[in-house]
C-alpha cells in the first residue's frame, strides 16, 4: 500500500548521540544519574522532573530532543522488569508535565513492557493534546495496540490534523475496516461542505470498494487531489 508513514522498529538507543551534544557538565549529570537510578530505582523520580534544567531541550535528531533522550537513558538503567517497570513508568507519566510524558512515550518501545504500557497508550489518546497523541502513536502502539484502538487513533488523528504519516506503522496496519472508516468521514464532510484531508486517499485508494465499485477505476486512475471531486461524482 503506498503509505509512507514513521518507521516501526524501535527508535536508536539516544545515548551515544546524546553524549555528543551535552556540554561536559550535562553529561556528568546524566552519568551520575544513571549510576543512581541503577543503584536505587526510585532515584528516577526526583531525576526526571530535573533533567531540561540540566541537560537541556535542544534537538539530538530526528528522532529525540535532548530531553526526552536524556530521559529515555534513565528509564532504560532502571533495574526492574514486568509489572515493576510497568508501575514505576506509569507514576512518572502521571506526575510527569506533557515534556515528561512525551519522554515516556517515547521510550516505551525501548523498554521491555509487553502489552503493560497500554493503559498509558490508552490514556493519552482519550486526551486532545497532540503532541501527546502524536508521540503515543509510536513503535510501541504500532506494535501492541489492538486493531479497534489503532483505528480509532488513526481517525482521531484526522480529526486533530495530526498528519497520517506521523502514525506508526499505519502502511502495514491499514486495513479495509480503517479505510471504510476514513471514507464515511469523507462523505460526510463532502456533505458539509468541508475538505477532505489528502493524507486519508492513499489508505482509501489501497481498498477501493469501501466507496462503491463505480469508485475503484477513479480512484486508482485520478490524481488524488481529485478524491473531492470523485466522491461528489459518487453523490
Amino acid at each position: 500500500m503506498a503509505v509512507t508513514t514513521a518507521s516501526a522498529s524501535a527508535p536508536p538507543n539516544p545515548h551515544p548521540a546524546l553524549v555528543a551534544v551535552l556540554d561536559p557538565t550535562g553529561r556528568a549529570w546524566l552519568d551520575d544519574g544513571v549510576v543512581k537510578v541503577t543503584a536505587e530505582p526510585a532515584a528516577v523520580r526526583r531525576l526526571f522532573p530535573a533533567v531540561r534544567r540540566r541537560c537541556g531541550h535542544g534537538r539530538v535528531d530526528v528522532h529525540w530532543t535532548v530531553d526526552e533522550a536524556a530521559r529515555a537513558v534513565l528509564l532504560t538503567a532502571l533495574p526492574l522488569r514486568g509489572q515493576a517497570l510497568a508501575d514505576e513508568v506509569t507514576r512518572l507519566h502521571r506526575h510527569g508535565d506533557p515534556a515528561e510524558q512525551r519522554a515516556v512515550l517515547r521510550a516505551l518501545p525501548l523498554l521491555d513492557l509487553g502489552d503493560l504500557a497500554l493503559p498509558l497508550v490508552r490514556e493519552t489518546l482519550r486526551g486532545n493534546d497532540t503532541t501527546l497523541i502524536e508521540a503515543a502513536l509510536g513503535p510501541y502502539a504500532a506494535a501492541h495496540l489492538p486493531d479497534a484502538e489503532f483505528r480509532q487513533a488513526v481517525l482521531k488523528c484526522v480529526f486533530c490534523g495530526i498528519p497520517l504519516d506521523r502514525v506508526t506503522g499505519l502502511d502495514s496496519r491499514a486495513d479495509r475496516e480503517l479505510a471504510r472508516m476514513l471514507a464515511d468521514f469523507a462523505h460526510e464532510r463532502i456533505v458539509a461542505g468541508r475538505d477532505v484531508p489528502q493524507d486519508i486517499v492513499p489508505v482509501v485508494r489501497a481498498f477501493p470498494d469501501v466507496i462503491g465499485a463505480e469508485l475503484q477505476h477513479a480512484l486508482t486512475e485520478r490524481p488524488t487531489d481529485r478524491l473531492t471531486d470523485v466522491l461528489k461524482e459518487e453523490g
